[in-house]
């Protein structure tokens, strides 16, 4: 009997049990801690802060050769012209870095750009943000969000994308529910790109337990694309192509709930079929769940610190078994969110894996999983350009303070 079949049967014993224990997600904040580990293969110097707000480029450091066979470069933003905004003139400034960082190999190299019109979309370049477990509609999501606008005014970004768990405490009701406006149209009411959106356990409802008994929930914010301009969610997992670049949407609380929400087997094998067709440079998947964090949930299959007890559902096993299936060595980037924090973790199985999930609040940093940089207890977001064979990578806070930037090739 394979693990998936043992895993569904699992779940028809535990299910009761879940319903009745419900999901906490609780997500406190701080003044932040953050940690660069003095121990990874490669670091960043560029882990400079401004304040107020973001008035200066992120700089990239070389940072060694990494599993997947991927070396870190830096490298500069280019500075042709593309589709959408166009945003004013910026010069590169350096800051005294505040983090602590490996001395080994590091080299800081500050890039200038002026006149930059680009905000990806051109020939090898695509730019955008990406930020999780917003769905709250408090000061930290209205704050985030402000950011996202100066660092995409001063930088550029195509779109935005969000991890999944859209709409605390369980989703929507429908394409009506207040909480569209609330906790997405309003806080992101200044926001001029699109924002493609996967859905989390708490979409699903259940008070965050994934299933629910309206199972139209996830339907709701499939169906609510066509009432916005700026929702995009064309279907519970899908993909797009930009440039020299491919991304796949997927819904890990499918797989995750394995089958109370419908078997995920149909979305593992377009995955696999869609990879294995693809010849793009790069190849970025977003989900909710994570494969590796130092979160409060941990690694698929231990999630919340149960690994080796026969709750296969509850501790992700199914999560693991996708990721190492489809993902690990297939896709260059995994992005996700589930834990309330934002962690850059050293590439696994041929995979960068980065967490993105402070959008609307923040939690504590719990596990031990090799890293570049993680922050606890500070909400903030993720924004990524793809140069061609560059992948360069900015964390900020909810203030529009850089944290750290890292670049690396393929």
């Amino acid at each position: 009997m394979d693990m998936k079949m043992v895993s569904r049967i699992a779940h028809g014993t535990v299910l009761a049990a879940v319903f009745a224990g419900g999901c906490s997600d609780d997500g406190g904040t701080g003044a932040g801690t953050q940690n660069v580990d003095t121990t990874a293969q490669t670091t960043d110097t560029g882990g400079t802060t401004q304040s107020p707000g973001p008035t200066s480029q992120p700089t990239g450091a070389s940072d060694g050769t990494q599993s997947g066979g991927q070396t870190n470069t830096t490298s500069e933003p280019d500075p042709t012209a593309g589709p959408t905004t166009t945003p004013p003139t910026s010069t590169t400034t350096t800051a005294t870095a505040t983090t602590t960082v490996d001395t080994t190999t590091t080299n800081t190299t500050a890039s200038s750009t002026t006149d930059d019109e680009t905000t990806g979309g051109a020939a090898g370049v695509v730019r955008f943000v990406v930020l999780g477990d917003v769905g709250e509609g408090n000061e930290d999501q209205y704050q985030v969000a402000d950011a996202i606008i100066a660092v995409c005014e001063q930088r550029g970004c195509d779109w935005a994308m969000l991890t999944g768990d859209n709409f605390y405490d369980s989703g929507v009701e429908g394409v009506d529910d207040p909480q569209w406006q609330e906790k997405f149209e309003l806080p992101y009411m200044g926001i001029t790109f699109p924002i493609y959106a996967v859905l989390g356990n708490h979409d699903y409802g259940g008070n965050g337990i994934g299933v629910d008994f309206d199972t139209s929930k996830s339907d709701y914010q499939v169906e609510y694309t066509q009432h916005s301009e700026l929702w995009r969610m064309p279907d519970k997992y899908y993909s797009w192509k930009q440039a020299h670049a491919e991304f796949w949407g997927l819904d890990t609380n499918q797989v995750m709930t394995d089958p109370f929400n419908g078997s995920s087997d149909d979305q593992q094998n377009w995955l696999d079929q869609t990879v294995a067709a693809s010849t793009a440079t790069w190849k970025i998947a977003f989900g909710h769940h994570p494969y590796l964090s130092n979160g409060d949930h941990g690694n698929a299959g231990a999630y919340e610190d149960l690994e080796g007890i026969p709750l296969p559902f509850v501790a992700g096993e199914s999560v693991k078994e996708f990721m190492e299936e489809s993902v690990c060595g297939k896709i260059d980037v995994y992005i996700c969110g589930h834990d309330h924090t934002m962690q850059w973790l050293q590439a696994a199985c041929g995979t960068e894996f980065i967490v993105a999930g402070a959008g609307s609040k923040a939690n504590t940093i719990e596990g031990d999983n090799p890293f570049h940089f993680q922050i606890a207890e500070m909400e903030g977001f993720t924004w990524v350009e793809l140069n061609d064979n560059s992948f360069t990578g900015v964390i900020y806070d909810k203030n529009g303070n850089e944290l750290y930037s890292r670049t690396f090739s393929k």
